[in-house]
């Protein structure tokens, strides 16, 4: 009879900011729990934002009708958004054990989850774990690998305050916006020629005069 792998259970237990770093990054906790000792574990996760989970506000809508469109369409525009994939290497362990998988988190604002968690005002983000990778395990003695079920997976309610005080430790009272060269040519010409401190005034000049 062909070996039978050990069954493997994932729980995300928490996220806390990710220290030191350099970059922003949120740590989420993983506990796994498996009926027979894993000598180790390959666990690759891609993590989704579930934006069905949660309700949304007339000022949420708002802020995230570039993502979703007008109100009206939400029924058949909001979607799952994909944040990240990460790989995460787990050492032997018999019973259960919590490792960590470190995500990076951006303020770019062309990148769909940064948006989507910017324009959060508060409350909880759902996010959905998908798990796939290859668990390697004794049977009399002999090493063994199996998959992980394709339907490995887990839920996790994120609270929206936690992405923001990462955001404000790493880009306090600031955001980031890409522009492309031309375009920031001519908004350096226009703080020059305006004798501008910063780049927040000339951004306001143009706002102002638009009436924006």
């Amino acid at each position: 009879m062909p070996p039978t792998s050990p069954a493997l259970r994932i729980e995300v237990r928490g996220v806390e900011a990710a220290e030191p770093a350099v970059a922003p990054a949120l740590r989420f906790l993983l506990h796994l729990d498996a009926d027979a000792p894993i000598r180790a574990l390959t666990l690759a996760t891609q993590l989704r934002i579930d934006a069905v989970g949660r309700g949304y506000d007339e000022h949420a809508r708002e802020r995230l009708a570039e993502l979703f469109g007008p109100p009206a369409t939400w029924g058949r525009n909001l979607a799952s958004l994909l944040w990240t994939q990460t790989v995460t290497h787990v050492p032997a362990f018999a019973g259960s054990t919590t490792t960590p998988i470190t995500v990076p988190c951006t303020y770019d604002f062309d990148v769909a989850a940064a948006k989507y968690l910017h324009g959060l005002p508060d409350g909880e983000v759902p996010l959905r774990f998908l798990f796939t990778g290859t668990l390697f395990y004794l049977d009399e003695g002999r090493l063994q690998a199996a998959h992980l079920p394709w339907d490995t997976e887990a839920d996790f309610r994120m609270p929206v305050s936690v992405w923001k005080e990462l955001m404000d430790r790493h880009f306090p009272r600031t955001a980031w916006i890409r522009l492309e060269r031309d375009t920031f040519d001519r908004l350096y010409a226009h703080r020059v020629r305006h004798t501008l401190l910063g780049w927040d005034d000339a951004v306001r000049s143009l706002l102002e005069t638009s009436g924006g």
